[in-house]
Parts: structure tokens; C-alpha cells; sequence
């Protein structure tokens, strides 16, 4: 069963009986519920009309024990001792507990040596025994093992990390306290102002998430504007690159035709040397005749001045 749940019906066993007593008769009731080992909440009990008509009688010491385990710690009985009667072991265990959950609200990091002090444990060892056994696995009907300092899946009145190195008690999760008088208008407060905070938190997150929405807009708008330049460059490349090509094209088409115009020239040229050399040599060839040669004219040779 689960321990909310058996506290709940534990406090309704209660309160019936306590509404069906009155007077000295609550005493035994009263001792009963704060000694039970799986009830740690009494405001109900305590709100009971029977047991509030005990204040300012002669049986008023059961209500102020009731009170003690309501909102009270260990070192509130010590300084109230001599006006309260003697509390049995397991009321004496109980207050001690309670004692760890009101020092758990206020801080997450427990030393031990104010453990020590508050619970008049005298030495390390039974103050790890204490917290495991009696805090751990409160209520369970079990008892933990030492050296189990981390203990995540139990279900006790707190839950957390013993660490040797640092001597002190890491609180992660403890059971809620009934509320002291006084204490229901400091907690709304602390409410108001949690509200308050989430709710400034929340248009902050929502601002964020404008500004994130239009810094996403001027992203896809520019975005597009650099594809569509990209594009146009791919374009404009492509234009260049097609021009280049025709240009290149254009130039070897100069070229071919140049060199195909070159060999016209040359074969042209070497048609009119040979032709011009068979003008020179049209005349039959042969050996001129010694008697010919000789009744050829000759030039006079003019002497030379």
C-alpha cells in the first residue's frame, strides 16, 4: 500500500476514534497516533472538537503533545520537558523524525553535525543507522542496510545521499510537515510570488518565441534572395560560358580558314614560279655550236679609266 494512502486512512482511524472519547480518555488515543510508526500528519486530530476542548483544562498536557508532534521538533520538547509528561520510545523515535523533515524544509544539504546536535546522536554511525533505517524506510515495515547511501526507489518519509567524504545528508525528496500557525500565509505568499514568476517567465518565453518567428522569416526572406542570386550568377555563367565557346568556335573557324587561305597562297605562288620558269626556258635546250658562238657578235669591252 502506499504510504499517503495509509497515512490517509490511518488519520480517519483516528478521528473517529477521538470524536467518540472525551476528556482524560483522549490521553490513550493521543499516545496511539504518536506512536504509530506509519502516521506522521495530526492537524486533523488535532482539530477535532473533543480534543480542542482539552486547551486550558486539566488534561490540556495531551493536547499540547498532540501540538508538539504537529509543528514541534525534538529540541522544542527538551525545552518544554518539564511541563509535558514523558514520552514513550517510539513517541521519543517519532519527534525525531518529524524533527529531520522540519530542518528538510528549509535545507537541502543537511551537516551532520547539526544532525547530530538537534537528534542527541553522539556519533556518525548511529546517525547513518537513524537516517536509513528510521527515515529511509519509514513506514514500510522494513529496515535498510548500511552503506546503501543512495536510495532512490524507497518510499520513506525522505529520501537523499549520505555522503561520508562531506559528513553530511544530501535531501532529495521529504514528506510535507502539517502547517504551523502562521505558516499558511507566508506559504501563499510563496505562491503568489511562484506565480508570479512563472507568470513574467511565460511572456518572456513567448517574446522569445515572437523574435524567434520573425528572425525565421528574415531567414527564409534572405534565404530566397540568395538562392535567386545564385541562380542569376548560374545564369550569368552559363551566358558567359556559351559566349566564350561561340567566341572560341569563332576563332577556330579564323584559324582554319587562314591556314586553308595560307596553302592557296603558296601553292598559287609556286604555279606562277614554275610556270614563269617554263617562260624562261621555253626554247629548246641544247649545246651551242663552237662555229655558231663564234660568228655571234661581241661586245666591246670599253678599258677602264
Amino acid at each position: 500500500m502506499d504510504i499517503e494512502q495509509k497515512q490517509a486512512e490511518l488519520i480517519d482511524h483516528f478521528v473517529k476514534q477521538a470524536s467518540a472519547q472525551k476528556g482524560a480518555a483522549l490521553g490513550s488515543v493521543i499516545v496511539e497516533a504518536t506512536s504509530h510508526p506509519s502516521l506522521f500528519a495530526f492537524s486533523e486530530i488535532l482539530a477535532v472538537p473533543t480534543v480542542a476542548e482539552l486547551e486550558g483544562t486539566e488534561n490540556s498536557v495531551y493536547f499540547e503533545v498532540l501540538r508538539l508532534f504537529s509543528h514541534g521538533t525534538w529540541t522544542d520538547y527538551k525545552s518544554n520537558r518539564g511541563s509535558l509528561p514523558q514520552l514513550v520510545p517510539d513517541q521519543v523515535l517519532k519527534l525525531k523524525q518529524l524533527t529531520v523533515l522540519t530542518l528538510a524544509e528549509t535545507n537541502k544539504v543537511l551537516p551532520y553535525d547539526q544532525l547530530m546536535l538537534e537528534l542527541d546522536v553522539t556519533n556518525v554511525r548511529e546517525l547513518e543507522d537513524f537516517l536509513i533505517n528510521e527515515c529511509m524506510y519509514a513506514g514500510l515495515g522494513m529496515k535498510g542496510k548500511r552503506g546503501q547511501g543512495h536510495l532512490p526507489s524507497l518510499r520513506g518519509i525522505v529520501r537523499g545521499k549520505l555522503d561520508q567524504v562531506r559528513r553530511c545528508f544530501e535531501i532529495q525528496f521529504a514528506a510535507g510537515r502539517d502547517l504551523r500557525p502562521g505558516q499558511l500565509g507566508s506559504m501563499i505568499q510563496t505562491l503568489s510570488n511562484w506565480l508570479e514568476t512563472s507568470d513574467n517567465l511565460l511572456i518572456s518565453i513567448q517574446e522569445k518565441i515572437k523574435w524567434a518567428d520573425t528572425m525565421s522569416e528574415l531567414d527564409k526572406k534572405h534565404r530566397k534572395e540568395v538562392e535567386d542570386r545564385v541562380e542569376e550568377v548560374k545564369k550569368s555563367i552559363s551566358t558567359k560560358h556559351a559566349m566564350t565557346s561561340l567566341i572560341q568556335y569563332q576563332d577556330m573557324l579564323v584559324d582554319v580558314a587562314y591556314l586553308h587561305c595560307g596553302r592557296s597562297y603558296t601553292l598559287l605562288a609556286a604555279e606562277v614560279d614554275f610556270r614563269g620558269l617554263e617562260d624562261i626556258y621555253a626554247e629548246p635546250a641544247g649545246v651551242m655550236d663552237y662555229e655558231e658562238d663564234r660568228s655571234r657578235p661581241k661586245r666591246r669591252r670599253h678599258p677602264r679609266c
